[in-house]
């Protein structure tokens, strides 16, 4: 190897004088002060030897590669393989030379000793000046002062971010200490910074940092989400903002790493998913790939929040086509050019379509003859809804019907319809659609095959609670008032929901789906999504104002606007009338519904079709209530001067975040 730079020649000069010593030194370690009497000449003629086999291996053996300030295990190995071989070759030559009569039996091990350390210590001397000098700092390179922090988690990622923080003269903080979420590690240390306690200890930590003049700016969360629960997390947010201080987080460690070694470290604020602190299920990736992967797929509703998630996904998975289908023109463009730029060679196909337009989709399904329908397009605003009864039965349960029919008279393997948890008891018109439009799917999934086919369409409805970010959640609401520097508006101070995260959701449709393909013995049933814990309204608007650097009820106040028709204080996504569950897909229950006969919940739709097109909300209630009888119609339906836009200023409650746009 040729030596790279004059820095690297003065380090192979210091190393091939290393050796020289090490041979002085070790004979001398052996027979004292005989070495230079009677052990003269033998050590005269083994010095050249051992220099000359030095200066060749350590030449072609790497060992100049390296840096003496980032000297690691892997340079510990090499300088190691390289010691081994100049002893090794040393012992044969001065064999060959003189039958090692005129050395001690012992010196080439002694010798191996002393070269490792005159090589080895001073690389990594220098590397521990170095770091020592850097952390030791309190201002980086351009004389700014480094941001103290404590780090959450004793981890890798936390390891990696101290050691390049000791690296980098320009780095923004330094840390002062670390929190074990698990208690096991208190009093321990990464690379010299100690762990001083755990996520309760976080007031006592800061105070006696504070003593020694390193109180800390800002907690930094160093491992990954799903290993810190979102109890840990909200509990440490609200004790953060007591004592003033920032909370952010690490990048993944995947992300961090390849940040590492392009030296742009960034930490990143709590996302509000963070706070959930949801297990990760355990996804079953070869049945999902299964389902779809070399499949014509169409997607309805594909521009909303859950649809677009669902192509971005499906079309990872390298269908033979995917099909988009949206009545939007704007959000179906944005989700086609997103999708064809990150995947140029899949057959995708955009169309603009309403589900309600019967002839439109049927011929739509003849031209494309899908396998697999995932049917997310709905109308999901619970007050809009509320006040266009007749129009969300149109979209909800005729564009359903629609998508339905199309698909079984197409001869398409499996349709899923994409169902919310409004539809258990529902108080609103939107979940009474929804649980129309289940009934429908359920009572097809029952019927023989088509005109003697060997299999009937499958037909399986996914049933889930909130989606954080979707188009009617209440984080955009949220953001949207903090933004206007508040107040932000609740509906009921005890109203909880279930939340999960768009991709999550997707995640677990798209399992849950494969699921139910799978089994033909589960016909007429419902899947349903473990959606976790539900969370207080009210708790995500504290939690909301914490992240953006505020005090609840001091920067930014919290009003309660009262329930909405329509609104329920709590959502839920089984009842024990359904006879609920598990599965063997992780994060999936099955549910067992009342199914109604197919003739019967047929008819109820030609007349509800004809009502809900007359514009008789009336009568669409009637209908409605006839076949969904756990529907309370009487709580819900509005005046008729009220068929319009809804009062503004409704709270957060009266959003629904069912995500089934």
């Amino acid at each position: 190897m040729r030596i790279p730079s004059p820095r690297a020649s003065l380090v192979y000069l210091h190393d091939l004088t290393m050796t020289a010593v090490a041979l002085v030194v070790a004979l001398y370690l052996r027979v004292g002060e005989q070495a230079f009497q009677e052990y003269r000449d033998p050590l005269l003629t083994g010095l050249p030897i051992l220099v000359l086999i030095a200066a060749v291996v350590f030449r072609f053996s790497g060992l100049y590669r390296g840096i003496w300030r980032y000297a690691s295990v892997p340079d510990l190995a090499q300088l190691l393989r390289a010691v081994t071989t100049v002893v090794l070759c040393f012992l044969a030559v001065m064999f060959l030379l003189t039958r090692l009569e005129a050395l001690p039996r012992s010196l080439p091990v002694i010798l191996w000793f002393v070269q490792l350390v005159l090589l080895g210590g001073p690389r990594f001397a220098y590397r521990l000046l170095k770091d020592r000098r850097l952390g030791l700092h309190d201002r980086d390179a351009g004389g700014v002062p480094r941001i103290p922090v404590l780090l959450l988690g004793v981890s890798d990622a936390a390891e990696l971010f101290i050691r390049s923080l000791d690296q980098n003269a320009g780095a923004a903080y330094r840390v002062v200490g670390l929190l074990d979420d698990k208690n096991r590690r208190i009093g321990h240390a990464i690379r010299g910074v100690p762990v001083l306690g755990g996520p309760d200890d976080l007031p006592r930590v800061v105070e006696d940092l504070a003593q020694r003049g390193d109180r800390p700016q800002r907690l930094i969360v160093a491992k990954g989400q799903a290993d810190v629960p979102g109890t840990v997390l909200r509990d440490l947010l609200e004790q953060a903002e007591s004592l003033g201080l920032s909370m952010a987080r690490l990048p993944s460690l995947t992300e961090f790493k390849s940040a590492l070694g392009e030296g742009k470290i960034e930490v990143r604020p709590i996302a509000l998913e963070d706070l959930l602190g949801r297990p990760q299920a355990v996804l079953d990736r070869g049945a999902i790939a299964s389902l779809v992967t070399g499949r014509r797929v169409v997607v309805t509703g594909a521009g909303g929040t859950i649809g677009s998630e669902l192509v971005r996904q499906i079309a990872a998975l390298e269908p033979e086509t995917l099909t988009l289908v949206d009545a939007g023109e704007f959000n179906l463009y944005s989700i086609e050019m997103e999708v064809r730029e990150r995947f140029p060679a899949l057959a995708l196909q955009a169309v603009i379509a309403d589900v309600r337009d019967r002839d439109r989709i049927f011929r739509l399904f003849q031209t494309q003859r899908p396998h697999m329908v995932f049917h997310a397009a709905a109308l999901k605003h619970v007050p809009l809804v509320e006040a266009n009864p007749a129009e969300g039965a149109l979209t909800n349960v005729i564009g359903t019907r629609n998508v339905a029919d199309a698909a079984r008279a197409n001869g398409c393997q499996a349709m899923v319809l994409v169902s919310t948890d409004k539809a258990i008891r529902p108080t609103s018109v939107m979940g009474a659609t929804k649980r129309f439009a289940e009934c429908y799917c359920q009572a097809l999934d029952m019927l023989p095959p088509r005109d003697g086919g060997e299999t009937a369409t499958r037909y399986m409805t996914v049933r889930f609670g909130n989606v954080l970010g979707s188009s009617g959640s209440v984080v955009p609401l949220f953001t949207r008032q903090l933004a206007k520097g508040g107040p932000l508006t609740v509906t009921h101070p005890d109203m909880r929901r279930y939340f999960m995260t768009v991709r999550e959701a997707v995640e677990l449709v798209l399992q849950a789906s494969a699921h139910g393909v799978a089994r033909l013995e589960d016909r007429g049933k419902v899947l349903v999504l473990d959606m976790g814990e539900p969370v207080k309204i009210v708790d995500l608007a504290r939690q909301m104002i914490r992240l953006a650097g505020y005090r609840p009820g001091h920067d930014i106040k919290i009003e309660f606007t009262g329930l909405r028709p329509g609104e329920k204080l709590f959502e839920e996504i089984l009842t024990s009338t359904e006879a609920p569950t598990r599965t063997e897909a992780d994060g999936v229950f099955l549910a067992s519904p009342r199914v109604i006969d197919y003739a019967l919940i047929n008819r109820a739709l030609g007349e509800l079709e004809t009502a809900a097109r007359a514009g008789d909300a009336e009568r669409v209630m009637t209908i409605l209530t006839n076949i969904v009888p756990d529907f309370r119609a009487e709580a819900v339906l509005p005046p008729p001067s009220a068929f319009g836009t809804p009062a503004a200023g409704g709270g957060a409650g009266a959003l629904n975040q069912g995500g089934t746009d």
